[in-house]
């Protein structure tokens, strides 16, 4: 007598499960993004051998001071935020000695003598928050921006920033870029960028 063939459980295919998985990490890998730190996007300027540095007369650094508690100290009185680029500018702008041309400012004697001559020192404290370091920064770039474009747009007819993104352009022809080039040094050299960046205070 034949014995009936016991009815088991039915056999999963473990085949399409693995094959499903596979499909979802693909998905997710994907699909995920990753969050990356981005740095601040500035150019540093090259290293020079200066063995005797020029000294510089007190009247024409303007110093900026960021305190623990986010607070302005600018040569010596306080100040808010939103004050700041303005203040930069007049500073940069001023002309005292009147060997500057194109500068409009005050031509006041106590303050800077040509944009040549005037350096931002820029000087925070241990405990700074980063949000209000890298806002003073921007301020004081801005003031730089500024003049720039407005004595580019008095030459040219175009700001500095314009210029800049025409030459930074892959779509530029380089004969395009030879010619924006002077334009670009020029403008540099009448509003140099001198932002000193000093240790934080602990």
């Amino acid at each position: 007598m034949a014995r009936k063939k016991r009815a088991g459980a039915p056999e999963v295919n473990a085949g399409s499960m693995a094959d499903i998985a596979f499909l979802l990490l693909i998905f997710f890998l994907v699909t995920t993004t990753i969050q990356t730190d981005q740095g601040i996007n500035r150019k540093l300027p090259p290293i020079e051998d200066v063995i005797d540095p020029p000294e510089i007369k007190e009247k024409n650094i303007f110093t900026v001071l960021i305190n623990k508690n986010d607070q302005l100290l600018v040569d010596d009185r306080p100040m808010d935020l939103n004050e700041l680029r303005q203040a930069a500018i007049d500073f940069l702008d001023n002309g005292g000695d009147g060997t500057c041309s194109y500068c409009k400012g005050a031509r006041d004697i106590t303050s800077s003598d040509n944009p040549d001559k005037a350096v931002i020192s820029l000087q925070n404290d241990a405990e700074t928050s980063y949000e209000a370091y890298i806002s003073v920064q921007n301020e004081l770039v801005a003031a730089y921006y500024f003049l720039r474009d407005r004595e580019c747009m008095a030459r040219y007819g175009k700001t500095f920033r314009e210029l800049e993104a025409m030459f930074d352009d892959p779509k530029t022809k380089e004969a395009q870029r030879e010619k924006i080039e002077p334009f670009i040094k020029e403008i540099q050299s009448l509003f140099p960028q001198k932002l000193s960046e000093a240790e934080p205070k602990r």
